[in-house]
């Protein structure tokens, strides 16, 4: 028995150091261009041949595949706190985190480490003036783009064909400016309402991308002036887009000239509310007096979307806002709550 202790001992510093290892070989990875490039080239092989099998299925695999996942971590973590078995799973969730971590990285993580979208735009800093410019132009936007949208029997902003918002987010890809994006386009839609949208309201989550399974998932249980944007956001990260706030940039780019009225309002009115909190705190006056001048339709979907966040506000929802913010700043990217970067880009790009 004390042999097989040792044994087990031995494994795990084994282990331990696998991790580290991996941490330090990843981590002089992310500090070569080359081998991010690697990465990158791997990535769309990866996700044009996982993209074909897991878009046959008529159901989130990757949702399944974290339910899975989630189902072994519980498994294990029970069986570590009983003491005869303590060891031995410890060791197995040792091994099976070292084989998560590895494949995590090569699947995705080192795409956090490409060129900043930022290096490719105009060096000045956006003006508080442009800003605000920008904030006029996008009401005006929204305010044409509302009058040509469907409404539901409460007067809100509906979405009637999510399949072709789809499709046309695909094909816009296509039209993404190359000297921002020299990405291959996605082919083949795979995009799923998430399984989970009654945890992803609760959570405050609009969609996620699986890096495992290469699909976009949405919550399809959120207000509609959400959804539009959310499939453009996911499928910037389908793309390659890792960091969140060039992904929101990305999917403004993919919906700003859309002849798809349903993904162009969504996406203008993403951008609107976006300008709007960023000068929240420096003009408040300024703010108000743009919302002020909102339409009826805007208004009732302004409502409509703060109705849903108080029916689904909670500590599960607080829990996950500071979870994300840890999980953002540790992959090189501001907190969730913060849009700056994304202003940046937007006001950069939009100087024309």
């Amino acid at each position: 028995m004390e042999k097989k202790n040792k044994s087990i001992k031995r494994k795990l510093r084994f282990w331990a150091g696998v991790w580290f290892a991996q941490i330090l070989l990843f981590y002089i990875f992310s500090k070569i261009s080359p081998a991010v490039r690697l990465f990158e080239s791997f990535y769309e092989w990866k996700r044009d041949f996982f993209g074909f099998v897991f878009s046959k299925l008529g159901f989130s695999a990757g949702d399944v595949l974290y339910f899975l996942l989630g189902l072994g971590l519980l498994f294990s973590l029970v069986k570590i706190f009983q003491k005869k078995s303590r060891k031995k799973y410890t060791l197995k969730l040792l091994i099976s985190w070292n084989v998560f971590y590895f494949v995590y990285q090569c699947f995705w993580g080192m795409l956090y480490f490409q060129q900043p979208i930022i290096s490719k735009l105009s060096e000045k800093p956006p003006a508080e003036e442009e800003i605000k410019s920008l904030a006029v132009k996008y009401l005006n936007r929204c305010l044409y783009s509302r009058n040509r949208v469907k409404e539901d029997a409460n007067g809100v902003f509906m979405i009637e064909n999510i399949r072709e918002i789809e499709q046309e987010i695909l094909s816009q890809q296509k039209h993404l400016p190359v000297y921002l994006s020299s990405k291959k386009s996605v082919e083949i839609s795979s995009f799923k309402p998430s399984l989970y949208s009654g945890i992803m309201s609760a959570t405050g989550i609009s969609g996620y991308y699986n890096p495992f399974t290469t699909e976009p998932q949405y919550n399809a249980a959120e207000p509609s002036t959400y959804i539009p944007f959310t499939l453009s956001h996911e499928s910037a990260h389908q793309l390659g887009f890792a960091r969140e706030q060039e992904a929101n940039f990305i999917g403004y780019l993919i919906g700003r000239d859309s002849s798809n009225w349903e993904l162009k309002y969504s996406t203008e009115y993403f951008v609107l509310k976006s300008l709007l909190h960023h000068l929240a705190e420096r003009d408040e006056a300024f703010v108000k007096n743009i919302l002020s001048k909102y339409s009826e339709g805007m208004k009732r979907d302004r409502q409509h979307e703060k109705d849903f966040i108080a029916q689904n506000q909670g500590l599960l929802n607080d829990l996950f806002t500071i979870a994300n913010d840890l999980f953002l700043k540790s992959n090189q990217q501001e907190g969730s709550v913060t849009y700056s970067y994304f202003i940046d880009l937007l006001v950069r790009y939009e100087r024309g």
